[in-house]
């Protein structure tokens, strides 16, 4: 059986166990939001630093490498599986979104093109799969003007180069502020 929820219906992050059962807060989510608050403000931070001793290019060799540090350094301290993902990725290694989460992604840009802030976009699920039975938790990620840098219409030739030569098949650029660059993606069993 599976179980949604969907910031966009229940700001609170509720679950509803039954059409006719009273909602209650899921600590899953909360605990899921946490981490996406740590992962985010740790990268952040570290790009804030990194643009502004650097610029943008300095700012990529964080990404590339802090990024996933960040996300399995969260992973080994809460039990959590913590990454990113996103329908344009820049490090398909890493990034590619499974089935479910391209139609997490999928239902966000539905959300997005109805008027739905990209900032409230969240979608929490009890699925069992291959990887035995989890709880998963997307958090969309809203292009902001200081990620255009690097994931715009319009990079420097700087830029461009130093992307061009860490990731040959990129598909992380031509964003524009507002869009949804991706998603903070979080699993853990059941």
């Amino acid at each position: 059986m599976k179980t949604l929820i969907h910031w966009s219906l229940a700001p609170a992050l509720l679950i509803a166990a039954s059409a006719h059962a009273e909602t209650l807060p899921d600590p899953r989510a909360a605990e899921a939001k946490t981490i996406i608050q740590q992962f985010a403000g740790a990268l952040q931070g570290e790009l804030q630093d990194a643009i502004a001793s650097g610029g943008p290019v300095r700012a990529i060799e964080v990404c590339e490498t802090r990024a996933p540090a960040i996300a399995d350094e969260l992973s080994t301290r809460t039990g959590w599986s913590v990454g990113r993902t996103s329908l344009g990725v820049r490090n398909a290694a890493r990034n590619t979104p499974d089935d479910w989460e391209r139609e997490i992604l999928d239902q966000f840009e539905e959300q997005r093109a109805a008027g739905e802030p990209v900032a409230d976009l969240a979608h929490a699920e009890v699925v069992e799969d291959e990887d035995g039975r989890r709880f998963r938790f997307m958090k969309a990620i809203p292009t902001a003007e200081v990620c255009l840098a690097c994931h715009g219409d319009h990079l420097t030739p700087e830029v461009a180069a130093a992307l061009d030569e860490r990731y040959p098949e990129d598909d992380a650029r031509g964003y524009r502020a507002g869009d949804i660059r991706g998603a903070f993606t979080l699993a853990k069993p059941l």
